[in-house]
């Protein structure tokens, strides 16, 4: 008998499915989307089951509208993988499907390739490249790269050529466009573009072999030093899975590290590379999630988001700096990309590799316990020497911006040679605060408990958590003096300071926000590996992966805040982040230092990582966790409720502890802690509180959470604070 209802999962917070009749003439699939009514709206949602049964009256149901789809959005086994999402991270499944589909099929567009405009010079516009433009230069522009073919539309857009440029040169009859859709081409015979590196080594040719010697799934923790040629073994994993016809998925923790992966991977392999991050735009995106599905392309490299793009054969799985906090989606979804990834391994049967210098420790316990294959890289690819560790005791010396005597000694002695240096600061902005010289006001963000940022080059101050922001200030608000100083020392301020201490040298600052612009990071990074520029200056976003083969000093500003912090992963985060910085030192053939500047130059953990390596210090941390109850050897689990009201926030916290420790399972081995304040109490105007669960297995984390989630949700305070369950939160703030 066909079914006559279809239960319907929509992208609303409400933890169920809906019921509706499906029309005659309407054949919906499950896995499919349809387009049904709502309230007063028009929904997209996803099949979750189809039936001739319902627990409401058949006259209460609404009917579906359209059926969007003539095959399931994903293959069995993703779709499978994104409910289990749903499950264990404790979201409503709607909303996990929904936030699993490119934005074009959210908004119900069809799962098709989408054209794209091309331009190209007509025939009057060839004769006309013979005369002079006069002052119409981005005509020029236009003309001229024109001249060696025709050019997608949305090259024009990233170069900042605006529409009214196009339509002039169109009126004028000069150039034209048409509507093109993307060439399919079948994988040729020759999939090497260039041999394998005949180079490796002993330590590196096991790996591959171990991990190419098995079938089937299989997790790997390629531990390898900064430089040691991860990036070759992927290669070199990569290479049988394409000739057997099946693709690769590569995860990168940040959109940055994308332009000069997918150039090495390109430059191997002659088969299509799509690339899938939260840059593209909506059409980009959705072509690049159909080559995947549609054995179009043979590898695509991406971001988390990624991780959940259907392929037609995937053969791998391979993520890179697998300890990156980025992985771990801190909003809606609160999923872990990295473990995410090893289960859809283990679903679709295939091997997954995790690679990184400095393993987290979760992913460094399940090898050391043998739950995955432990491979490591102990040496330097090519001629690469490991770097020089020096420590500069900044106790009583005087700092210009941030910048010791010593520091700028050895900046001069490394320039003077010829070669490029790099300064770390995890802070953007001209400077932290800005404070009253006479009563020592400071101006605060008026929604969170947090000092403005002030930004000189755009002459604002910001908040960097809820993103208010304002033009600066000339006057306190304390005692009404102009005598305003700026605390603290950011990125912008530095490259000030720098350029001043040495005009000679060219400056380069990269964060987020000297990279807004579409495509200003890949260029900057390419400035750079021309030796454009001597001194650069980042943030996290340069300490990841780039390979600068000129940088032969690292220099790490100011560390001293993580070593006291209330967060237990703090010290994991340091010891991970100085490795990594100082792994952009010495690639090469030059030998490479690192210095770091502390006040605290005795602290047991910035003395087993100058002295000793990342591994001496997670062996330890490792011990100290299984004593204090940790994870990995604990789980947790975090509830974050917020409000105007701060009286209702705690309540409902409370109650949500009533409710955890009734709970028949709740034993020796579960312990509740709080409520407490958020360590940020307010943030854009609402009071913000925690509560922590803490559980001695997974099993025991999910059963206890799946049984008291639907009577959380009917608490009296409920419905009068935002409240949201992160599953082993990386981040306690």
């Amino acid at each position: 008998m066909r079914p006559s209802i279809a239960r319907v999962a929509l992208p609303v917070p409400l933890d169920k499915q809906f019921d509706y009749l499906i029309p005659s003439h309407l054949f919906p699939i499950i896995g499919g989307r349809v387009s049904v009514p709502f309230g007063r709206q028009t929904l997209t949602g996803v099949v979750t089951e189809l039936t001739q049964h319902s627990e409401f009256p058949l006259a209460q149901l609404k009917a579906i509208k359209a059926v969007m789809d003539n095959q399931p959005v994903w293959p069995t086994p993703l779709y499978e993988l994104i409910r289990w999402c749903s499950q264990y991270y404790q979201h409503p499944l709607g909303d996990t499907l929904h936030n699993a589909m490119p934005s074009a099929l959210r908004k119900g567009k069809v799962a098709d390739f989408a054209t794209q405009v091309e331009w190209q010079l007509t025939e009057q516009g060839k004769n006309q490249l013979m005369h002079n433009f006069g002052r119409a230069v981005k005509q020029a522009k236009v003309m001229k790269r024109l001249e060696h073919g025709p050019c997608p539309h949305q090259e024009f857009i990233e170069e900042e050529i605006s529409s009214s440029v196009l339509k002039t040169l169109t009126e004028k009859g000069w150039i034209a466009s048409t509507e093109i859709k993307p060439k399919r081409h079948a994988w040729p015979k020759e999939l090497c573009n260039q041999p394998a590196d005949l180079r490796i080594n002993k330590e590196q040719a096991v790996a591959i072999a171990t991990v190419n010697s098995k079938s089937g799934f299989h997790s790997y923790l390629l531990e390898g030093v900064t430089g040691s040629g991860k990036t070759e073994v992927y290669l070199n994993l990569i290479k049988p899975r394409l000739e057997q016809g099946q693709q690769a998925l590569v995860l990168v923790p940040e959109i940055g590290l994308t332009p000069q992966t997918i150039n090495r991977f390109k430059k191997r392999f002659n088969v299509p590379v799509e690339v899938i991050h939260s840059g593209l735009n909506e059409t980009e995106r959705l072509n690049a999630w159909l080559s995947a599905r549609d054995n179009i392309a043979g590898i695509v490299i991406g971001t988390r988001s990624a991780l959940l793009t259907p392929f037609a054969n995937l053969g791998i799985i391979i993520v890179d700096e697998e300890h990156d906090a980025s992985y771990k989606q801190q909003d809606s979804l609160r999923y872990h990309a990295r473990d995410v990834a090893v289960m859809r391994a283990n679903k679709e049967q295939i091997p997954i590799v995790l690679g990184s210098a400095t393993p987290a420790l979760e992913t460094l316990h399940n090898a050391l316990s043998g739950k995955y294959h432990h491979l490591t890289l102990t040496s330097r690819a090519g001629l690469a020497v490991p770097t020089t560790n020096k420590v500069i005791d900044v106790k009583g010396l005087y700092l210009e911006s941030g910048l010791s005597a010593p520091l700028i000694a050895e900046l001069r002695k490394h320039l003077s040679a010829g070669n490029q240096v790099m300064l770390f600061l995890n802070r953007r902005g001209f400077s932290p605060a800005l404070m009253c010289h006479e009563c020592g006001w400071i101006a605060e963000c008026h929604r969170c408990d947090a000092y403005y940022t002030f930004h000189q080059h755009s002459n604002e101050i910001r908040c960097h958590h809820c993103g208010s922001q304002q033009h600066v200030i000339h006057q306190c608000q304390g005692c009404g003096s102009t005598q305003l100083v700026t605390v603290g020392v950011g990125t912008e301020q530095l490259e000030s300071q720098l350029e001043q201490l040495f005009p000679e040298y060219k400056t380069i600052r990269i964060d987020r926000d000297s990279t807004r612009r579409k495509g200003s990071l890949e260029s900057a990074l390419e400035s750079i590996k021309r030796n454009e520029y001597q001194i650069l200056i980042g943030t996290q976003m340069l300490a990841k992966g780039h390979h600068f083969p000129n940088v032969t000093l690292v220099a790490l500003l100011d560390v001293d805040g993580s070593l006291y912090s209330s967060d237990f992963r703090a010290s994991e985060r340091l010891a991970q982040l100085f490795i990594q910085v100082a792994g952009r030192a010495g690639r090469a053939s030059k030998p490479g230092e690192v210095l770091l500047q502390t006040h605290h130059p005795e602290h047991s953990l910035l003395q087993s990582l100058l002295n000793k390596n990342y591994r001496h210090f997670a062996d330890t941390v490792l011990q100290e966790r299984k004593l204090a109850l940790l994870p990995p050897f604990t789980f947790l689990t975090l509830f974050r409720a917020e409000a105007n009201n701060c009286d209702d926030v705690e309540t409902f916290l409370r109650q949500v502890r009533h409710t955890l420790e009734a709970h028949p399972l709740f034993d020796d081995n579960c312990m509740v802690l709080g409520p407490t304040p958020a360590p940020m109490a307010k943030r854009a105007g609402k009071s913000r509180w925690q509560l922590l669960l803490q559980v001695s297995t997974r099993s025991l984390m999910q059963k206890l959470l799946m049984s008291s989630r639907s009577v959380i949700s009917q608490l009296p305070h409920a419905k009068k604070v935002r409240w949201s369950v992160d599953i082993e939160p990386q981040d306690l703030s």
